[in-house]
């Protein structure tokens, strides 16, 4: 999906969808595959319209259908923070 800054109509609650793109980004920590989709959709948020929101909970949408995806941090008994994963953020 291609979206655009002035395709479709402007939203009137805009606070619900800057609230739910605000509450996604903390997931980026641990969910590092939304982190691409989650940045378009930050894009918007100045003016936010219907297709961008549509968007937005078709990210919901994949975050429920794959409860158990992401990355998963232990404690083994020191503060060092070690993970691995197989994303290139270069």
């Amino acid at each position: 999906m291609k979206l655009l800054p002035a395709q479709g109509e402007l939203l009137g609650d805009v606070k619900r969808y800057m609230r739910l793109v605000r509450k996604m980004n903390y997931l980026t920590v641990t969910r590092s595959d939304i982190t691409f989709t989650l940045s378009v959709v930050n894009q918007f948020l100045s003016a936010p319209r219907t297709i961008h929101l549509e968007a937005v909970i078709k990210i919901l949408g994949y975050l429920k259908k794959a409860p158990g995806r992401g990355l998963l941090y232990s404690d083994h008994g020191h503060i060092r923070v070690a993970c691995f994963s197989n994303v290139d953020w270069a």
